[in-house]
């Protein structure tokens, strides 16, 4: 298990380029499966679930070859179907989430696709249901080894059909869009999730040859085609990974420059950032987080109430950073309750935080109350454990502020979201240690 050894209070300075985005990766790189022809991606984040789902690929029988620091050729024109029956593929499908969106594509293409219960973070209850009641719609036999939590679905033709999903699911989305491209008819899917990701994954597929619809809403429209061709592919920045950058810049009082981050795509995170006091600033398609030497002061909702963040679907504020703007607000001035909506199990690192001197009051497993320091007094140093990556990260950034000498343990979560992050953070003046 890998540690980082992170000595505080240092400032950070300079230019920070984010990483390519690690939940667009995942399903496009899935949607190679659709086809026999080449295709080529650009930006790929170097992070251990991208790489593990890559791997699987290769062990399908999909063609791979690096051209690039961050780009790709894939061609799944010889696929080894017998894989997906094997040991060595429950064992590779288990260790990672993202790979249930390989069974939309390869049920549209082969007539039957298979998945272990995927891995991924302890977050909380994570169902699969939206994913497997859509193939059902369009048509499939659903099957389920309950012994060796295997999952199957077959199908001789798929039919397009109308579906309302129970949950606006952005992996279940894109693998029913991915499992209905080839679906005879018309698939009219409502309710569907709209994040920039899965609406870069219906536009590659339209530029394949797919016939989509409805692009950017929560009401997406597919008419079955027969095949899909090659394509070229660029992965936008990982908007994740630049709300931690705003974030770490506020919590070290620091002045970063984040490059090339796509606003266009950023939706609520500026603003919701905004709300805790911090200065964003735009500068062509930079981000500017400027010195915080009087740091930051929360905004109140207009009646003077308590300002709540909490998370929601697309265009809504994404959950994956409820964990850093909960960080950021200890050394706010005034106080923010955090609503964690969706996962139930993702505040449990706040202990963590309380253990450094932060004012959090854990009100249940969905809500914490958090009272900033105003810079009066720093968070301590402590030794820690990283339990899911963006957790990993928030602690990360607690440290990186905290005064003293910190450890996290099982850093193997933040390297699972986050490529070369001692590294990137290195460059900019911190001071942290990788430790086997």
């Amino acid at each position: 298990m890998g540690t980082f050894k992170i000595e505080g209070g240092a400032q950070l300075k300079g230019e920070i380029i984010p990483q390519g985005a690690k939940n667009e990766a995942l399903q496009i790189l899935c949607a190679v499966l659709l086809t026999s022809e080449k295709v080529t991606i650009h930006n790929i984040p170097n992070i251990i679930d991208v790489n593990k789902l890559i791997d699987l690929l290769e062990n399908l029988g999909v063609k791979i070859q690096k051209i690039g620091a961050s780009s790709y050729t894939f061609m799944a024109d010889d696929l080894h179907l017998d894989y997906l029956q094997s040991e060595q593929f429950k064992q590779d499908g288990r260790g990672l989430r993202g790979s249930i969106m390989i069974v939309g594509p390869l049920l549209a293409r082969f007539g039957k696709g298979y998945i272990p219960k995927p891995g991924g973070d302890k977050i909380g209850r994570r169902r699969l249901d939206t994913h497997f009641e859509g193939f059902i719609k369009l048509g499939a036999t659903f099957r389920y080894n309950r012994e060796e939590y295997f999952y199957g679905v077959e199908a001789k033709k798929l039919k397009g059909a109308f579906m309302l999903l129970d949950e606006a699911s952005v992996t279940g989305t894109a693998n029913i869009v991915m499992a209905a491209v080839f679906a005879e008819g018309t698939t009219t899917i409502y309710n569907a999730a709209c994040e920039p990701y899965l609406q870069q994954l219906c536009s590659m597929l339209n530029r394949m040859g797919a016939k989509i619809s409805g692009v950017g809403s929560n009401l997406l429209t597919i008419e079955g085609v027969k095949e899909l061709g090659g394509t070229e592919h660029t992965i936008l920045p990982d908007m994740i990974e630049i709300g931690s950058w705003i974030g770490m810049a506020a919590m070290t009082r620091s002045e970063l420059t984040i490059k090339n981050v796509g606003w266009d795509h950023l939706g609520q995170i500026p603003n919701v950032f905004r709300k805790l006091g911090i200065t964003v600033e735009k500068q062509d398609d930079d981000i500017v987080i400027p010195e915080h030497a009087d740091g930051y002061e929360v905004q109140s909702f207009i009646d003077g109430s308590v300002l709540t963040i909490s998370d929601a679907p697309w265009p809504g504020f994404t959950p994956d950073l409820l964990s850093i703007i909960l960080t950021v607000a200890t050394q706010a001035r005034g106080s923010v309750l955090i609503h964690q909506k969706m996962f139930e199990s993702r505040l449990f690192f706040v202990d963590k935080l309380i253990d450094m001197g932060a004012k959090i009051i854990l009100c249940d497993p969905h809500r914490a109350t958090v009272i900033g320091h105003d810079f009066k007094s720093t968070l301590k140093a402590t030794t820690m454990t990283s339990p899911d990556i963006r957790a990993g990260v928030s602690l990360l950034i607690a440290a990186l502020s905290a005064k003293g000498t910190s450890t996290v343990h099982n850093i193997e979560q933040i390297d699972r979201g986050y490529q070369n992050i001692d590294g990137r953070l290195k460059a900019i003046g911190a001071k942290i240690v990788r430790m086997d």
